[in-house]
């Protein structure tokens, strides 16, 4: 087939920090359209990743009318997911919308609804199951070396870097804070290794402790304490039809020295895996507990092709193929839906100070 043609809708951060340069990459893909609220920043992301002559707006609805674009990249923030994403399902592109699927779970369903609707493709960024650990440990877990997965935490806990950039701190745009923007990473990993969709109850609380100081240490400087409308940690204890829970932890901004973030801990009835130092995993043998480091680099995992490629340029290279080929990309909006729909119980549940029964 020829080059796949690529639109993209929202030129800050994340577009140009992975979406861009990942497609770039790839010498089956031509970005002929990008548009954005701020022209210029349009403008630059045509000079820089454009084909000659990309077609640059400020009006998503315009790039949609170009009809040989193929595939649209929705790098906005999270309130416009779901509006974008439906739109260009039915103006006939394949969608690639940015983590979280979308700002509720309504929305997120109503892009599904607009997938299977159209029968045009949607998948979500969760570039991180790209990972050469992640791979590896997903192996594992299909092949039953684990056993029955039944305990599991998801982290996602940095010490001190709130995002003071675009509009993360804005409740209205971005539904939440940690939470919605890295805890969905953490939690999107954890349910695919465990293959476990069907929550049946969330617990959870929230916390603005630390948002409100000013002067504040982080890692790309002090926040503004009135624009920090979100939660600076949130947390959530998650319980599943088989029986299976969850922890799920998550935080901006931290009294804590142990951090990182898109990581899980997986504990099963054969072994244990966690991301704290590397992919560990851990049981007994001969009456004997161990542990064990698997090395990861050059070709030791399947599909993965080795450093030189991103998790980011592996997810764009196999989201392509998937148009390409016609497959299924391997994140299905489907599982994309649970993350939100947990997400937003752990939300109202630190609001009502309630648990939250699942349907």
């Amino acid at each position: 087939m020829e080059k796949v043609k690529v639109g993209i809708i929202g030129v800050g951060g994340i577009a140009n920090g992975k979406h861009m340069p990942s497609l770039s990459a790839l010498n089956n893909v031509e970005m002929v359209a990008f548009c954005d609220l701020i022209e210029e920043r349009a403008v630059e992301g045509a000079k820089k990743y454009g084909v000659p002559g990309a077609k640059v707006f400020t009006d998503y609805k315009d790039l949609l009318a170009m009809d040989d674009i193929d595939v649209v990249h929705v790098c906005t923030p999270n309130n416009a997911h779901a509006p974008i994403t439906i739109a260009a399902l039915e103006a006939g592109k394949h969608v690639m919308c940015e983590k979280p699927m979308a700002k509720n779970s309504d929305e997120a369903r109503a892009m599904l609804e607009a997938a299977k609707r159209t029968g045009k493709k949607l998948t979500i960024g969760y570039q991180n199951r790209f990972r050469p650990d992640s791979l590896y440990l997903k192996k594992m877990c299909e092949n039953g070396e684990l056993g029955d997965i039944y305990f599991a935490k998801a982290l996602a806990i940095r010490r001190r870097a709130v995002p003071t950039w675009g509009v993360f701190l804005d409740e209205e745009k971005q539904g939440g804070g940690p939470l919605i923007d890295i805890g969905t990473h953490s939690l999107d990993l954890t349910l695919w290794m465990m293959d476990n969709y069907k929550p049946v109850m969330a617990v959870g609380t929230t916390y603005h402790k630390l948002g409100s100081k000013e002067n504040a240490a982080n890692a790309w400087g002090s926040w503004d304490p009135k624009k920090f409308t979100v939660e600076d940690s949130a947390f959530g204890f998650i319980t599943f039809e088989n029986g299976a829970t969850v922890i799920l932890e998550s935080s901006w901004a931290l009294n804590t020295l142990q951090t990182g973030e898109a990581m899980t801990v997986l504990c099963g009835t054969e072994a244990g895996a966690d991301m704290l130092d590397g992919l560990r995993i851990n049981g007994e043998k001969y009456s004997k507990t161990y542990v064990f480091k698997p090395e990861l680099g050059g070709k030791g995992v399947d599909f993965y092709e080795g450093e030189s490629i991103t998790p980011a340029e592996f997810e764009a290279k196999m989201w392509i193929e998937s148009v390409i080929n016609n497959t299924e990309p391997l994140v299905k909006p489907e599982q994309a839906l649970v993350v939100t729909e947990i997400l937003e119980a752990i939300y109202k549940s630190a609001a009502t100070g309630k648990p939250v029964y699942f349907k």
